[in-house]
């Protein structure tokens, strides 16, 4: 028996639109969603670090320039209490009330979080419906993910932004 996909994540280099999918995709919906989205900070047009938004409003800095942390992606310290504080209960809140679970993103810096990681699959064995982005680059946990029997991955490129839509 094949598993029934209903777990969607989307893959791709940075700057593809995988989170403006997602967010188009999230407004055509007539189902509840909840979770949260990463978007960039960025001063002057300079990209300075990384926000974690719950779509419920709630905002908290994921990683920046000016963080001094053991984690570290390039040259962003990561914070995993904000992302333990914000993301992981909205991952937890969109499990119990929404129909839609929303993870993005599956990335470098959220792994370093194993809190984080209990979060996502409790999300993928939840039954609901999970739309959400995984990094394109191998990582073993990441990669475990994509695989996963319920799990269709979507590569996405700056020319099927619209055909991945439909």
């Amino acid at each position: 028996m094949v598993a029934a996909k209903r777990i969607y994540l989307l893959t791709g280099m940075p700057g593809t639109g995988k989170t403006t999918i997602i967010r188009e995709a999230l407004s055509r919906s007539e189902k509840s969603a909840g979770g949260f989205y990463t978007e960039e900070i960025r001063v002057k047009g300079a990209r300075k670090g990384f926000q974690i938004v719950t779509l419920d409003g709630e905002t908290a800095i994921l990683a920046h320039i000016q963080i001094h942390s053991p984690y570290r992606v390039s040259k962003y310290g990561v914070d995993l209490s904000n992302l333990e504080r914000v993301a992981v209960p909205a991952i937890e809140r969109a499990i119990k009330n929404h129909d839609i679970v929303v993870i993005d993103e599956i990335g470098k810096m959220e792994l370093f979080s194993s809190t984080f990681r209990e979060a996502v699959m409790e999300a993928m064995e939840s039954g609901k419906l999970v739309l959400g982005t995984v990094m394109l680059k191998s990582d073993p946990w990441a990669d475990k993910i994509k695989r996963h029997p319920a799990v269709e991955l979507i590569l996405v490129d700056r020319t099927n932004q619209q055909q991945v839509l439909r």
